[in-house]
């Protein structure tokens, strides 16, 4: 890509694409803390330290990653790579952010399949749930802090929460309801629903960039719709070849093929990250399939949170355990298909991500400070509070009344998780950090007392 022509004085130079591997199989590696901590390392790397891209044109591409279904963090990853080296870039800058996370979490799967019933891992787990639901709550809090600006906004959220949580509304109406509203809201209440997935602080300058506000597009960055139907065509063919290709080895009703389909509905359903959909694959996974346990779902996410990458990576886990359990034909191990049923769900879980992104990005480049979508995202971000505050519910009743609710709480698993929150809420403790010392704290209840 040549853009040195246009680069105003003091910009760096353009990093060749073996430099920009380097770097984003890096931010695979060390992309802890959720989408807030992979997407402040972005910015820090990108924005302020390396000036591959202004501060400007960061937060316009995050704006509409987050109007998106889909892990935000992975998609703007994808989104600069692609501004940096067309769709080889976007794909290569999207695959490495998630393949780190994809392998860990494929081989702490089969630990967890093979060996979590030794009293140590179990022991691990015991202090890792608790603070898994003091996570799920500060996420809600996160969001809502956001989100809810209005108690029109707060009435939405409550609204969300009594729907899963009591009426159990599947979680796609939920938001097709709150994405109704918004639009609604933003015609003829625009005041209520301004701003929602925008970053409006004021902008911080750190010298040229590369790629700056006033830089021109790129040849690759115009919209031409001929390209945005070839690309569409081609992750349609990306998506229907492996599900014919399931449906001809396994046939319609195979966990596999299930989980095919289940997953390519997530993918499209993940407004507001990871919490937000999770509350749909328990739904699906534990309430109607019956691929894993509660408990299970509750020790995947734990395991989620202490690797690298999107936290949606936990589907991994989810089809690793389901693949490992399920009925099998002639000549397939047990281990064999929890590995292949990992892989083609994260396929499918991905693959929209990058068509939203390769297909979108140069309609969005080509209407920048033009969005008029963020209305719908407002309602959809503020319903999504209430469905992770439900979220936080559901884990709290597994953890803390293993046993049922007419049986005493397990009260060293509150302990623990009141220890978590005090130290992600009052004292800033990094997430890994908390989940180490609660998994030790665990150890401790279980071998000590």
């Amino acid at each position: 890509m040549r853009m040195n022509s246009h680069l105003q004085e003091g910009a760096p130079d353009a990093p060749r694409f073996r430099e920009a591997l380097r770097y984003w199989f890096r931010l695979g590696l060390i992309s802890f803390g959720g989408p807030a901590g992979q997407i402040a390392i972005m910015h820090q790397e990108l924005v302020e330290k390396r000036r591959w891209i202004s501060e400007g044109r960061f937060l316009h591409a995050l704006n509409y990653c987050m109007l998106l279904p889909g892990p935000e963090a992975q998609q703007l990853a994808t989104y600069i790579g692609w501004l940096l080296h067309r769709t080889p870039g976007g794909v290569a800058a999207g695959v490495l952010f998630v393949l780190p996370s994809l392998l860990l979490l494929i081989a702490l799967s089969w630990l967890y399949v093979s060996y979590g019933n030794l009293p140590l891992l179990a022991a691990l787990f015991y202090g890792l749930k608790p603070a898994v639901t003091a996570i799920v709550l500060q996420a809600a809090h996160r969001i809502g802090t956001r989100a809810l600006a209005n108690r029109w906004l707060w009435g939405l959220a409550a609204l969300s929460f009594v729907a899963i949580a009591l009426l159990h509304v599947p979680f796609p109406y939920i938001v097709l309801m709150a994405a109704v509203l918004g639009a609604a809201g933003g015609r003829w209440r625009p005041a209520l629903f301004d701003g929602g997935g925008r970053h409006a602080a004021r902008q911080a300058h750190y010298g040229a960039a590369l790629i700056d506000d006033h830089t021109p597009r790129p040849a690759h960055a115009h919209f031409r719709w001929s390209r945005l139907l070839g690309v569409a065509l081609i992750g349609v063919a990306l998506w229907a070849l492996p599900m014919a290709a399931l449906h001809f080895w396994r046939g319609a009703g195979d966990t596999l093929t299930h989980m095919g389909w289940f997953f390519t509905k997530a993918a499209l359903l993940t407004f507001g990250g990871a919490y937000a959909v999770l509350p749909y694959v328990y739904q699906g996974a534990v309430a109607h399939f019956g691929w894993l346990t509660p408990a299970q779902m509750i020790d995947g996410l734990a395991l989620g949170e202490t690797t690298p990458g999107p936290l949606i990576m936990v589907v991994a886990f989810v089809a690793f355990v389901g693949g490992h359990g399920a009925a099998l034909p002639v000549g397939v191990s047990p281990a064999a298909n929890a590995v292949l049923a990992a892989l083609l769900v994260t396929w499918f879980t991905f693959l929209p991500s990058f068509l939203f992104i390769l297909a979108g990005a140069p309609l969005v480049e080509s209407t920048r400070d033009a969005l008029h979508f963020t209305a719908p995202l407002t309602a959809i971000t503020a319903a999504v509070v209430g469905v992770v505050a439900s979220l936080a519910v559901f884990f709290a009743h597994h953890t803390f009344w293993p046993q049922g609710l007419d049986h005493a709480p397990d009260w060293p698993s509150v302990g623990v998780a009141v220890m978590a929150f005090v130290a992600l809420f009052q004292w800033r403790i990094g997430l890994v950090r908390v989940l180490a010392a609660s998994a030790l704290a665990g150890v401790a209840i279980k071998f000590l007392f």
